[in-house]
């Protein structure tokens, strides 16, 4: 009897997680419409220029704070999760004095540091961005300096942020946490159109200041729903002798210099992009947004909910249980990213010119950001396998192995930068290729280190995922035979925009048709559940 039960309360804690995972997807695609809405004009407003590139330079080292730290998924969220879920038995009544206090000196001790963080890079800015932008121009390092100064009061809203969306999703808060970004892009998007209708801002002021102001309305909307849930702010210093805090440090500062880690891959980036043609790293940003517009929302949609699911079952060292969402939570992501790689390899091109070319984003522009997203766009499957299993160090308390494993990668990615681009001239195309093996690197050494802790079913995984792969490679035939032949029939005769967007469409049936019935040919388990929800819901 008590077998069944504990089946039946899998099945519906499996079946809540899709139910979230779809919900937090929806607002997830929302979220990430409106910053792309918010790309495209600035793409409109500001081009490919050196201008652009010396905010999106200066943009780097808040946007860490504000969204590797501070945003769903970074150290400050998933520690607070980590922590709080297993001090908070019951969801439906308020928080502890306790908890309360916990919550209190974790806040202040957060507010503290990225303040002090915010105030030395606001003294150091121009020495800071002279060493980003090694072979930068004085008036590009001066305008990045500007712009990182006007930014530095993002540092300490990306702490608290981090932390109110940690205990929101611990309460089971789903969506809040994935709406609040978009907040920011409406901010940037009013400012830039604004501004853009009563005068020219070739220097992106704007862009820097609606920023700053964006983060602060991120918090300004988390905080009622924090009060509301029962937190009350009241200032405590309680540092030492306090083992939940110590717990939360010992998350947090490895998860920060691992977040640092990946921080120093941009900065690196930076470096070796600042020696290639004007508007390179504002190509590279744009290549990052696209790329983080459908891959983005697949992790957040599967790994916010299943976060905090993981946490309890290392709790009840439910191994088994910990293998099985593991397996299915991965494997829909890798089922779901080959379709994209795909898509991106067929019509990417075609896609940047529809979305990005207006205004100052000319063609050059266009070739730029493709050759950056193609190259990017091998990073996918490892990325999504990085993150899942990342969650899972983190909720064995483990933040220690993630970050070591980043940071024996910072050499090599040097090293793959110097070859692609120094040695070889690859251009932009180098820096993500780079990217993309470094993304291998460090999820085949966090995949095998695993093993130390649980032993996870890899084998049916990957035999899956070989499948998924062989399908793909037919059904990117496919995609190539549709997207020529849109070509040979409709190239020159019509509107370039009525053009790219029959092609996306033909493409993206052809696609979807080919990879979906050759996927219930080979059997693949996800597919199949799927359609076994499907008409089971039809035959009731």
């Amino acid at each position: 009897m008590e077998k069944i039960e504990n089946v039946k309360g899998k099945k519906e804690e499996g079946s809540s997680i899709l139910k979230a995972a779809w919900l937090i997807a929806l607002v997830t695609i929302l979220s990430k419409v409106v910053g792309f809405l918010r790309d495209v004009i600035t793409a409109k407003y500001y081009g490919t220029t050196w201008q652009s590139d010396a905010y999106f330079y200066a943009y780097q080292i808040p946007s860490f704070a504000i969204i590797l730290l501070g945003g769903v998924g970074g150290p400050l969220h998933s520690a607070t999760v980590a922590v709080f879920s297993k001090l908070i038995p019951d969801l439906n009544e308020k928080p502890s004095d306790f908890v309360n206090k916990l919550y209190n000196t974790f806040l202040v001790a957060s507010v503290l540091f990225f303040m002090l963080l915010g105030i030395l890079f606001f003294i150091f800015a121009p020495q800071v961005m002279e060493i980003i932008i090694n072979n930068g121009t004085p008036s590009m390092i001066a305008l990045a300096a500007k712009h990182l100064q006007i930014m530095t009061p993002v540092f300490i809203v990306g702490g608290i942020v981090g932390i109110y969306y940690g205990l929101l999703i611990t309460y089971k808060k789903f969506m809040l946490p994935n709406f609040s970004p978009i907040v920011m892009s409406i901010v940037i998007i009013l400012a830039v159109c604004g501004f853009g209708l009563i005068k020219e801002d070739r220097n992106c002021m704007v862009l820097a200041w609606a920023t700053t102001i964006g983060a602060i309305c991120q918090f300004l909307l988390q905080f009622p729903q924090i009060k509301k849930i029962g937190f009350r702010f009241k200032p405590n210093f309680c540092f030492f002798n306090n083992p939940e805090l110590k717990t939360l440090i010992e998350l947090v500062f490895p998860a920060i210099l691992s977040s640092t880690i990946g921080q120093l891959h941009i900065y690196i980036d930076m470096f070796f992009t600042s020696s290639l043609k004007c508007g390179a790293w504002t190509s590279l940003g744009y290549a990052n947004r696209i790329f983080q517009f459908p891959v983005g929302i697949l992790v957040t949609a599967f790994l916010v909910p299943l976060f905090p699911l993981f946490t309890r079952l290392v709790a009840q060292k439910d191994d088994n249980g910990i293998r099985s969402y593991f397996n299915k939570g991965v494997g829909l992501l890798f089922y779901v990213a080959i379709p994209i790689i795909i898509g991106i390899m067929t019509v990417g091109m075609d896609c940047v010119r529809l979305v990005f070319e207006r205004g100052e984003f000319n063609y050059n522009s266009s070739v730029m950001v493709f050759e950056a997203l193609l190259y990017l766009s091998f990073s996918i499957l490892p990325y999504v396998f990085r993150d899942s299993i990342t969650r899972v160090y983190y909720a064995f308390d483990d933040a220690r192995t993630p970050f070591l494993v980043a940071a024996s990668s910072i050499v090599l990615k040097v090293v793959f930068n110097y070859i692609f681009i120094t040695l070889m001239g690859m251009q932009i195309g180098g820096i993500t290729l780079s990217t993309s093996l470094v993304t291998l690197y460090n999820a085949v050494g966090l995949g095998i280190l695993m093993n130390k802790k649980i032993k996870l079913d890899y084998k049916d995984l990957f035999i899956n995922l070989t499948k998924m792969i062989f399908i793909g490679a037919i059904a990117l035939v496919f995609s190539f035979i549709s997207a020529r032949v849109v070509d040979i029939l409709l190239v020159g005769k019509i509107n370039l925009q009525i053009f790219e967007i029959i092609k996306i469409c033909v493409v993206s049936i052809i696609l979807s048709i080919s990879y979906v019935c050759m996927s219930l040919m080979f059997k693949i388990g996800y597919v199949d559940d799927v359609k076994e929800r499907i008409l089971s819901k039809i035959k009731k």
